[in-house]
């Protein structure tokens, strides 16, 4: 009897595809893996929405370089670039149009909106979000519908009130006016937020001896501060933004930046493009700036909602 001298084959070895006659392989079915077809309808419809969103955003991009361009040209006339660059349009959009007021009321109201806003739209929330009682729905809605509803359609009626009451061309008028859909938004984040913290924990702090102040101080402010900068962020960008109001409701000594931009474009008078122009670069970037520096206390995705699960 004769004893097989040759070596085993590796493990790899033996698991490796066969070779066919024809000197081709056959693949090995355990690790080959199906892609899915993509069909002809598929491909062209994802190729069109890339496309829009392309152009779309080249637009966009174009339209920013063109103010940016224009706000730093002496001369821009039919050709690709300007001739020159200067800063000049700045100094004197910062001169023509008063600029340093126009942004101290422009902080003033801001700062204001988000403070009020904050302390009046948190406990809003926590009881909305604790309290169980009926017609919660109906005061939900109530408190959304500034956010439903277009800011003409409550505008114009609240502009008539404050001249009526002397509120209108002040600022506190143009604060509380800003506050009305800065309110709700607080609410719209907080609440859902508020849901997601455990009703155990109110609870422990009691057994351990806490009071309400207490357990507020250490305990439930460090959960909401997340919630409260998510809130204090969308308020801050509406504000800035925000026109049909706080136009409806400013005076000549209580314009936002917004508005001084509105009027600088259709004011009676000849005005230089290019210091038009410098006005809207300058209004862009302190957009910017604020929203930069809210990003970096606060990430996006901290703006969550949840939807309650319903109880067997």
């Amino acid at each position: 009897m004769t004893t097989d001298h040759r070596p085993a084959r590796p493990s790899w070895q033996a698991q490796a595809p066969q070779q066919q006659g024809d000197g081709t392989r056959e693949p090995d079915r355990r690790t080959s893996r199906s892609r899915p077809r993509v069909s002809m309808p598929d491909r062209v419809w994802g190729v069109l929405v890339w496309g829009a969103m392309v152009f779309f955003l080249i637009n966009v991009v174009l339209l920013i370089a063109t103010v940016a361009v224009n706000s730093v040209a002496t001369r821009w006339f039919a050709t690709w670039l300007p001739q020159g660059f200067t800063l000049h349009w700045y100094a004197q959009a910062w001169s023509d149009f008063q600029l340093a007021s126009v942004l101290w009321v422009t902080v003033e109201v801001v700062g204001a909106v988000v403070l009020l806003s904050i302390l009046l739209g948190v406990p809003a929330a926590y009881a909305l979000a604790r309290v169980q009682f009926r017609g919660k729905r109906v005061a939900m809605l109530i408190f959304l519908l500034p956010l439903m509803v277009p800011p003409v359609t409550y505008g114009i009626p609240m502009a008539t009130v404050m001249y009526k009451v002397g509120l209108a061309g002040t600022l506190g008028g143009v604060i509380l006016a800003n506050l009305v859909p800065a309110l709700p938004f607080v609410i719209l984040v907080m609440t859902p937020f508020i849901e997601q913290i455990d009703p155990n924990l109110e609870a422990a702090a009691r057994i351990f001896g806490a009071n309400t102040f207490r357990y507020f101080r250490y305990v439930l402010l460090p959960l909401l501060v997340p919630g409260m900068l998510a809130a204090g962020l969308l308020v801050l960008v509406r504000t800035i933004g925000l026109f049909e109001l706080t136009f409806f409701t400013a005076g000549p000594a209580t314009q936002t930046l917004v508005v001084a931009l509105y009027y600088a474009v259709f004011s009676t008078g000849v005005r230089a493009p290019q210091s038009i122009d410098a006005m809207a670069m300058i209004y862009m970037a302190i957009t910017l700036i604020w929203v930069l520096i809210a990003l970096q206390f606060v990430s996006p995705t901290q703006i969550v909602s949840r939807v309650k699960e319903q109880r067997r």
